[in-house]
C-alpha cells in the first residue's frame, strides 16, 4: 500500500469531492464514470491477463453505471461477457443510464439476476452497491453477495465492496470478499480498519484525472501511516543519548509481559531499560537477556526512588488489578512522566472514581475490549465505531489513543492515523506488550509521542508480517517479533 495516496477521507466528502470537479473544472459526471470503468477495466486484465469470461453484478445507481461501462469495454475487448442486474436497468437515471444504454448496443449478454444461479466466470465484477450504503443489506442484494462470494472466480469490487461502510469497515449484515478493489478519487476511512481487511483484498486507486486544487479543497485529517527513513546517529552517541525507559508490571504469574515490553524497547534502541517488578522475578527476568536491569519493587517508595530520572514509563505489562498493581498503577499515575499504558494499566486506569484522568503525558493503548472499559461501553459498539471510539478515548483521557485491531486508529488531537500492518498470526499473548515497549523506546530516543506512536505501530505490525513470511500464521509467538523489530530500526 505504500503507494497509495496518505490521505483518506469520509464517503461523502469524496462525493463533494467529485460534484466540484464537475462543477468547477469542466468535468461531466459521464466522464467520471467513464474513466471509473476503464480503471477497473485496466485493472483487472493487468492482474488475471488470460481472463476469457466475465460476469459482472450490476445494481442501482452510478455504481451499476460503472458496471455497464466495464462490459462495454470489456466486450469491445472481446472477452465473453453477461451482466447480471437486480433490477430493471431501464428504472436507472442520468449517466447510470446512459452507461447502460451504450452496453446494450454491443448485443452483450443481460440477466436478470435469480437467487440460485451460480456465477461461473474467470473474472466477477461486484458492481452492486456504491459508498451510500447505510443500512444492512437483505432481500435479493444479500443473495447477490452471497452468491459472488461463493463464485470460483476472481472477484473484483467497484469503489467499496458491496455491503461494507466505507466510512467504518463494518459488514452491513453480508459484504462481498473481493480479491482486489479498485477505488476512486479520494481513499474512503472504512477501506483499511475494522472488518474491511477481510473483504477488499488489493486495494488499487485512480484519481480519475481529478486536479489537485479539488483536493485542496477539502483538507483531511486522516492519513495511512508509512514506512520512515531513520536518522543515523552520531558517531561519539552513548546510551545516555538515547533514553532510559522503565517497564513497570510482572506481578505474581505475569512476569513475561513485562519481559516482552522491555526487550522490546531494548530491541528498537532504547540506550537503557529497567524493570520494575515484583521480587520474586527479578532475578529470574534477566536471565535469558542480561541487558535488561531488573529491580523487586515492592512498595511505593521503591518505586519512586525508581523512577527518577527515567526517560519514559510503560505501565501495565503483567500488572495484574490485586494490591500491588494497584499501588504501582497509584505512584506511576501521579509522578506526571511520560508513558505508554497498556494491559492492566488501562483497566485500573477504566476503574479511577470521579473524573477520568486527563494528561497530555501518555500513550494509552487499548485493544478493543480494554477500550469499552475505558469507554463504559461494549467491545461490540467499540467496533462498530472504530473512528469514533478512538477520537473519544483521546478526549476523555487526553495525550494520545491507539485503538488496536486491525487496521490499527492512533489519535492525537485532531489528526487521526491508520496502519494498516500485521497479520492474523498476532492474536496470541505478548503482542500488545510489545507493542507498549516498541512505542516507549521510540518515545525514549526522543520522537515526538504521535511520531513514536504511529511509526511503533507500524514497525510492530510490520516485523510480524515479516515473521510470518518465514515461518506461517499458526504459532507465530511475541518474541518471533523481536530479530526484525531491530533490523527494520535499522532500514
Amino acid at each position: 500500500m505504500q503507494n497509495l495516496p496518505l490521505t483518506l477521507y469520509r464517503a461523502n466528502h469524496v462525493r463533494d469531492m467529485e460534484q466540484s470537479a464537475i462543477r468547477d473544472h469542466g468535468f461531466t459526471g459521464f466522464d467520471l464514470m467513464h474513466r471509473a470503468g476503464e480503471a477497473v477495466f485496466n485493472c483487472l486484465m493487468a492482474k488475471w491477463p488470460l481472463t476469457k469470461t466475465l460476469v459482472i453484478v450490476c445494481g442501482s445507481g452510478n455504481n451499476a453505471g460503472d458496471g455497464y461501462i466495464i462490459a462495454t469495454l470489456a466486450h469491445a475487448a472481446g472477452l465473453q461477457v453477461t451482466v447480471h442486474t437486480l433490477l430493471d436497468p431501464e428504472d436507472l437515471e442520468g449517466d447510470a443510464w446512459t452507461a447502460y444504454r451504450a452496453y446494450l448496443a454491443t448485443d452483450g449478454g443481460l440477466l436478470f439476476f435469480q437467487a440460485n444461479r451460480q456465477l461461473i466466470a474467470d473474472v466477477v465484477v461486484d458492481a452492486i452497491l456504491g459508498t451510500g450504503m447505510d443500512r444492512p443489506v437483505a432481500g435479493l442484494y444479500k443473495a447477490a453477495i452471497e452468491a459472488i462470494n461463493a463464485s470460483p472466480a476472481h472477484i473484483i469490487a467497484v469503489d467499496v465492496p458491496s455491503g461494507m461502510s466505507a466510512d467504518s469497515g463494518n459488514v452491513m449484515a453480508a459484504a462481498v470478499k473481493a480479491d482486489c478493489t479498485m477505488t476512486f478519487i479520494g481513499l474512503k476511512q472504512g477501506l483499511f480498519t475494522g472488518q474491511a481487511a477481510e473483504h477488499c483484498g488489493e486495494i488499487h486507486y485512480d484519481s480519475l484525472g481529478v486536479p489537485q486544487s479539488v483536493f485542496d479543497k477539502f483538507p483531511t485529517h486522516i492519513y495511512r501511516v508509512v514506512s520512515q527513513t531513520w536518522p543515523k546517529r552520531a558517531r561519539c552517541s552513548h546510551k545516555g543519548n538515547n533514553g532510559h525507559v522503565l517497564v513497570i508490571g510482572g506481578d505474581s504469574g505475569f512476569s513475561g509481559a513485562a519481559r516482552l515490553a522491555s526487550e522490546a524497547a531494548v530491541r528498537v534502541g532504547a540506550g537503557l531499560v529497567s524493570v520494575a517488578t515484583r521480587a520474586m522475578h527479578a532475578a529470574l527476568l534477566s536471565v535469558n537477556r542480561p541487558e535488561l536491569m531488573c529491580h523487586g519493587v515492592e512498595t511505593q517508595a521503591q518505586l519512586e526512588r525508581l523512577m527518577e530520572n527515567k526517560t519514559v514509563l510503560v505501565l501495565g505489562p503483567g500488572l495484574g488489578q490485586e494490591e500491588w498493581g494497584q499501588y504501582m498503577f497509584e505512584v506511576a499515575i501521579n509522578s506526571g512522566k511520560p508513558m505508554v499504558i497498556d494491559a492492566d494499566g488501562l483497566n485500573l486506569l477504566a476503574n479511577m472514581t470521579g473524573k477520568p484522568a486527563n494528561r497530555g503525558t501518555w500513550i494509552l493503548t487499548p485493544h478493543p475490549g480494554e477500550a469499552g472499559r475505558l469507554l463504559t461501553c461494549t467491545t461490540s459498539d467499540v467496533q462498530h465505531y472504530r473512528f469514533a471510539s478512538v477520537h473519544s478515548i483521546q478526549a476523555r483521557y487526553g495525550g494520545i489513543a491507539v485503538l488496536k485491531g486491525a487496521g490499527t486508529l492512533i489519535a492525537s488531537g485532531d489528526d487521526l492515523a491508520v496502519s494498516t500492518t500485521g497479520n492474523p498470526g498476532m492474536g496470541t499473548g505478548g503482542m500488545g506488550d510489545v507493542l507498549s515497549g516498541v512505542i516507549a523506546g521510540l518515545w525514549a530516543q526522543g520522537l515526538p509521542p504521535k511520531l513514536a506512536a504511529q511509526q511503533g505501530v507500524y514497525i510492530h505490525g510490520l516485523a510480524a508480517d515479516l515473521a510470518v513470511s518465514e515461518g506461517g500464521e499458526r504459532g507465530l509467538l511475541a518474541s518471533h517479533l523481536m530479530p526484525y523489530l531491530r533490523q527494520l530500526i535499522n532500514d
